[in-house]
């Protein structure tokens, strides 16, 4: 494995705030004078979700993206894999499931790699380090934030999710989001 990360790099693009969608949403998938690490990390997402998974592209940069954290993974100086991490607070899940005395958590999200560079562990990399990283600055987080993660996993990557120590939560069903049925699983950071 440790092959596939020959001339590789791990860039963190803290939450990037209004730049991103300076006029609002809807916004362009590409903002002008937004950082490269944000743009490449849109391009990967556009690349996978809306062209491969035919996903609509409008709504792929959206309200969490200002305030989230974009993890982007380089091989050879090319953007590869994405990640993001969400701050609380967070929408209601979509199955409409709630609990009044949830704990706050992170979500990651918008996992990506481009076709060429799966399964040589791109997003397993950039998840540890993410999680590195948070578990290492709790108070950038805030809101009381004890190192809950929730992820809403494609169905068919769960099993990816279960190896990174992930657990399915009944609770929170299946539901689709944009024709891909996800289900929702939960991490603790130490």
């Amino acid at each position: 494995m440790a092959e596939a990360f020959v001339d590789t790099e791990i860039v963190m693009l803290p939450p990037p705030g209004d730049i991103v969608a300076p006029h609002g949403f809807p916004a362009k998938t590409r903002p002008e004078g937004a950082p490269q690490v944000f743009l490449d990390a849109m391009d990967i997402r556009i690349e996978v979700f809306c062209h491969e998974q035919k996903c609509a592209v409008e709504p792929e940069l959206d309200e969490d993206d200002p305030r989230s954290w974009h993890w982007v993974a380089y091989q050879h100086g090319r953007p590869v894999s994405v990640i993001r991490i969400v701050p609380p607070p967070h929408e209601p899940h979509p199955n409409g499931f709630h609990d009044p005395s949830e704990e706050p958590y992170v979500k990651l999200g918008r996992v990506a790699t481009v076709a060429s560079a799966r399964g040589k562990g791109f997003s397993r990399k950039l998840t540890e380090a993410a999680f590195r990283y948070h578990a290492a600055h709790k108070d950038e987080i805030g809101a009381g934030w004890n190192g809950l993660v929730l992820t809403h996993a494609q169905v068919q990557v769960e099993k990816m999710y279960a190896k990174l120590g992930f657990t399915t939560d009944d609770r929170l069903g299946r539901w689709d989001e944009v024709g891909i049925e996800h289900l929702g699983m939960w991490k603790r950071l130490d």
